[in-house]
């Protein structure tokens, strides 16, 4: 296979750090440079953890790091602001984006297809890139077709900024786009404590836990006269992600569109 050219942004963050792992285990990707908030101007290897990486530069800019360095694909791993940010540089650049950042607006999206459709160059946003959990998304969507009434409880860790999670609205939406909408519960139903029912998506309710020991794991409740189905899906460490992102770089190599879901790229 041909070599890919490589951008990490966020390589300490706990994503990061295995996504780093992931390129230098994969013989046709190459790790050429790293952007980070600290240790701009200095080399990846001399940063705490990452001493046996060699002859990667950081950068504290992703435009300077664009600028300077040959890369064919950036890896963004760190926050939506940031990560909007970096994957717009990057189509500026002529680099394509694989983000696994959530929290995106739908104004973001619409901004980066159009992008992509102007330039002719492939992004790949995935909310998540855990396979398990895609598969958790598929099944949810071919169970809602004859399952109606339907609750979603995503848990995560504490440090997580958004709520509901991107999995999670992603699960919803894709169950919304072949399930009719319905109001679920008794229509005269009252919270006697505001959020007591989640978040509500089309009739479907949505329930976000942040607990410290947790990583990501979402289950989707599914009801029915005299039954109910339960689909989950947990992962136990970010290594379980890697082999999702391993999947996008290589499809992103010869996509010429954008694409939120990795979904949309598994057979």
């Amino acid at each position: 296979m041909n070599l890919v050219k490589i951008i990490i942004a966020g390589p300490r963050g706990r994503m990061g750090s295995e996504a780093v792992k992931l390129v230098k285990n994969t013989d046709h990707f190459e790790l050429v440079a790293v952007v980070d908030r600290k240790f701009d101007g200095q080399m990846l290897s001399d940063v705490e953890g990452f001493q046996d990486i060699r002859n990667v530069p950081v950068y504290s800019d992703i435009e300077r790091c664009l600028e300077t360095v040959e890369a064919d694909v950036l890896i963004d791993l760190t926050t939506p602001e940031v990560g909007m940010h970096h994957a717009r540089t990057a189509l500026k650049f002529g680099v394509r984006p694989v983000v696994g950042t959530t929290g995106f607006s739908k104004v973001d999206l619409e901004e980066l297809q159009r992008t992509c459709e102007d330039k002719g160059l492939g992004c790949i946003i995935a909310p998540n890139f855990a396979l398990g959990a895609v598969l958790m998304m598929k099944f949810s969507q071919m169970a809602s077709k004859y399952f109606h009434d339907i609750e979603i409880i995503e848990l995560h860790h504490d440090q997580k900024l958004d709520a509901p999670s991107g999995t999670a609205v992603k699960t919803a939406e894709m169950i919304s786009a072949v399930r009719e909408q319905k109001l679920q519960g008794h229509p005269n139903e009252k919270e006697t404590i505001d959020g007591a029912r989640g978040a509500e998506f089309e009739g479907m309710r949505i329930h976000s836990v942040r607990l410290p020991g947790l990583v990501a794991h979402q289950q989707v409740l599914f009801g029915s006269d005299g039954q109910t189905l339960t689909i989950r899906h947990d992962s136990y460490n970010r290594a379980s992600f890697m082999s999702g992102v391993k999947i996008a770089v290589d499809t992103v190599m010869t996509a010429n569109q954008f694409v939120y879901g990795l979904e949309n790229i598994l057979e």
